[in-house]
């Protein structure tokens, strides 16, 4: 029951904003008693912790099922692709409630995620330097760093989220061109190359319909 919860209450914070589901809210959408939220979580805030900390593990799995076995560049783009696919979709709102009215929260879930993520990019950064796929002369910590600025930036940002672009165009449009000017030639070719096949599948997948006169 506590597992379903959390799964359904992440969902609807990630929907609806984190403000717009007030404990009435919750309890009527997941259909059960607010006795039987507190039989599990102390109190929302507990409750929308343990939800970021799923979400995030969420994320992390899927970084970890990427394939280590292909260029480091490549790889690099795709734990990219995962985050905007993940978190372009989510309303603003919760963004912006959780910077509001819970930033010690984020902070918390931050401090205690983060390390592990940032230590899961340097390496495959690292690996892509001593592959010859990113240029020698980076500083692996300030590129880490400049990408999720950007990232963060064009997912979070209504800016962004207003010109209608699918989570594909806005990586490519963004982030991808920063780590773009991280790639040697070599580089550089092997990256074009893989984002020319994902984007042709994706067209295949979701094929435009045109009209006929």
């Amino acid at each position: 029951m506590k597992e379903e919860i959390l799964q359904k209450s992440l969902t609807l914070f990630l929907k609806h904003g984190i403000r717009e589901m007030s404990n009435q809210k919750l309890v009527d959408w997941l259909g059960i008693s607010t006795k039987t939220i507190y039989k599990y979580f102390q109190s929302k805030e507990g409750l929308l912790e343990e939800a970021l900390y799923l979400y995030h593990h969420t994320e992390y799995e899927k970084l970890l099922n990427l394939s280590n076995e292909q260029n480091a560049a490549c790889h690099f783009f795709e734990i990219w692709q995962i985050a905007v696919e993940m978190e372009y979709q989510i309303n603003q709102s919760f963004y912006r409630d959780l910077e509001y009215y819970y930033p010690g929260l984020a902070r918390k879930v931050e401090k205690v995620i983060g390390p592990k993520f940032e230590q899961h990019f340097l390496s495959v950064i690292n690996r892509a330097m001593v592959q010859g796929a990113f240029r020698s002369d980076i500083l692996p910590e300030v590129a880490l760093r400049s990408v999720f600025v950007l990232h963060r930036a064009s997912v979070a940002n209504e800016a962004f989220t207003k010109l209608g672009l699918s989570a594909m165009d806005l990586l490519l449009q963004t982030t991808a061109n920063y780590i773009r000017g991280l790639c040697t030639p070599e580089g550089l070719k092997a990256l074009e190359k893989h984002i020319q096949t994902l984007t042709i599948s994706e067209s295949a997948e979701n094929p435009t319909v045109t009209d006929q006169h």
